[in-house]
């Protein structure tokens, strides 16, 4: 009995582990959303949004989805404002539940401590210029912001116009010249499918350093 119940819970947790990384596939989140394409642009907005939220979704390629199923104009502003929802979400969790309802318990760990004092020290410019860059960690903005007593208009403004020229970047990036609006739908197929390589290509390495 012993034996079969840890061989149970072994298998329970294996599951779940598998369907945590699946989570943090794109083309999870693609599928899933490919359901509700008869919803219109509430399906490339969620998956941008869903990116906000759940940060190891790769940004760029989401874009470059939205751009090969909507064209170029309206990929960039399904992107956008998906990009733009679910960091105000984010940003106002922090902002508005952690820091009003739990911040005294929060206010225990240093690194909470540390990135409010950081905050302190960044102006409207730099946050514009660290909300346009690609690989910054937008999730540690939110947070650091969120505890913050920096002005809550200004940043969310400040986040609306970084992260709009930023989509439009990717936007652009990722149009082929010469090819007329709509996209083709092969460019989706093609970033999964590179993503997949990539991921394969990590696990090969990780494999190698273990041996």
């Amino acid at each position: 009995m012993g034996g079969s119940e840890r061989k149970g819970t072994s298998t329970m947790g294996t599951m779940f582990i598998d369907g945590i990384h699946q989570l943090g596939t794109l083309e999870f989140w693609k599928t899933l959303l490919d359901s509700f394409e008869g919803l219109g642009p509430v399906a490339p907005i969620l998956l941008a949004m869903v990116e906000s939220i759940f940060p190891p979704l790769p940004l760029i390629a989401i874009v470059a989805l939205n751009v090969a199923a909507h064209g170029g104009l309206l990929g960039f502003v399904y992107s956008w404002v998906g990009v733009a929802a679910g960091g105000t979400v984010v940003f106002l969790f922090w902002r508005r539940v952690v820091k009003r309802f739990f911040w005294k318990l929060a206010s225990r760990s240093e690194k909470l401590k540390k990135a409010q004092q950081w905050v302190s020290h960044v102006d409207t410019a730099t946050l514009f210029m660290l909300a346009v860059l690609p690989f910054t960690p937008t999730a540690f903005l939110h947070l650091a912001f969120g505890i913050s007593d920096f002005d809550e208009k200004r940043y969310l403004l400040t986040l609306l116009v970084g992260k709009a020229v930023m989509v439009a970047m990717m936007a652009l990036f990722a149009a082929e010249p010469g090819v007329p609006y709509p996209r083709h739908r092969h460019l989706g197929r093609d970033v999964l499918g590179e993503q997949e390589a990539l991921q394969k290509a990590r696990s090969e390495l990780t494999k190698m350093r273990s041996t």
